[in-house]
């Protein structure tokens, strides 16, 4: 592309280890060694135990219908494109199309990033998060959302009972990425790659997200 160059990839992933908080009742993130060299053993083989949703993950259509498709289901188009990051760090939710300055509802590439400042990165599970209340979803959904990523635990509010955020962007043929760090990210556009693992009949699954900017040369 003429007057474009590639920039330095932006990992977007958190880092997991035991200290990752986990949602307050899920299952934290674990490790233990089957084989260690350090005892012995000719190589290192480790054990993990989590909830997929420790993280930055992707959940599937099933996490909130178990008459809708798991993660392994899931096309893969809408987890690599352009992508545009907007920061609402100084809102509280519900966020509305002017708020998030998208009053015609479309979003570059159909990929939008919230960073909302309330994320699991720093090691402490955030009290509450600014999220996109469900008419604004259909909007943006309609203007051809198909990706939304926070770096807050959930795209719905700490306290819904009914997920409709979730609920309205899989209706919609949108999918989700949560637990993203976005602290490094100025606002801006760029081009998203997440693909969630291939694991069968779960209702998430982890991603490596990364961005790459794109400047003039």
């Amino acid at each position: 592309m003429t007057g474009v160059h590639r920039q330095a990839l932006i990992d977007i992933s958190v880092l997991v280890n035991e200290a990752t908080p986990e949602w307050p009742g899920d299952t934290p993130y674990s490790c233990r060694w089957t084989w260690e060299m350090a005892r012995g053993d000719s190589v290192n083989v480790s054990c993990i135990s989590a909830s997929p949703h420790v993280g930055t993950h992707a959940d599937a259509p099933f996490h909130v219908d178990a008459a809708w498709p798991t993660v392994d289901a899931l096309g893969l188009d809408a987890f690599s494109g352009p992508a545009s990051v907007v920061d609402v760090s100084s809102l509280d939710g519900p966020l509305t199309p002017a708020s998030l300055g998208l009053a015609d509802g479309r979003v570059t590439g159909g990929r939008l990033l919230l960073r909302t400042g309330r994320s699991i990165a720093g090691g402490v599970f955030p009290a509450s998060w600014p999220w996109i209340e469900e008419h604004t979803v259909e909007h943006l959904v309609a203007g051809g959302l198909r990706l939304l990523g926070v770096d807050a635990p959930s795209v719905d509010a700490r306290d819904s009972r009914t997920l409709a955020v979730h609920r309205a962007l899989f209706s919609g043929g949108a999918v989700v990425l949560e637990n993203l760090d976005l602290r490094a990210v100025t606002p801006g556009d760029y081009e998203l790659t997440a693909y969630p693992l291939r694991i069968a009949g779960l209702d998430a699954a982890p991603v490596r997200a990364v961005l790459r900017r794109l400047g003039p040369s």
